[in-house]
């Protein structure tokens, strides 16, 4: 599944929660599909910059697909729980489109406005950090 395609089910998924609230403390509740990132590897080099709570990416392209792999650690839950769904959003996916499709997700399930600046530049951050590793990919091929 792309990106287009899992942020549409995400968003199909979500929106049956009438609350915003509601629907930001399931999607802090869910796990992410993205393997995760233990203690020994928050090293650092993995630290995603522009981020008050502390988020550790490690992003890898799997040598068979040429897709990208991403896992993650944040020290708070709510972070976690935001920055595993974007990672999902773009795991396993080609660098291009990584590159390519923007976020809609936290706009149009109505959590972006219930988030402080200081969380979406955060998410930001994390976009930012994901679409240039996907450039970056794309510049080696």
């Amino acid at each position: 599944m792309i990106p287009q395609q899992r942020q549409a089910a995400f968003i199909e998924r979500y929106s049956i929660i009438p609350d915003p609230q509601d629907r930001l403390a399931a999607i802090v509740a869910r796990r992410p599909t993205t393997g995760p990132l233990p203690p020994e590897e928050q090293t650092p080099d993995l630290l995603v910059p522009g981020c008050q709570s502390r988020v550790w990416i490690a992003a890898s392209v799997s040598p068979d697909s040429g897709r990208c792999r991403f896992r993650m650690h944040a020290e708070s839950a709510l972070v976690r729980g935001l920055i595993g769904l974007l990672c999902d959003l773009y795991d396993d996916a080609p660098p291009e489109e990584i590159a390519a499709v923007e976020p809609e997700i936290f706009e149009r399930l109505g959590i972006a406005r219930n988030l402080t600046p200081t969380r979406l530049n955060g998410l930001a951050a994390v976009r930012a950090f994901l679409r240039e590793f996907a450039k970056r990919q794309l510049h080696t091929e």
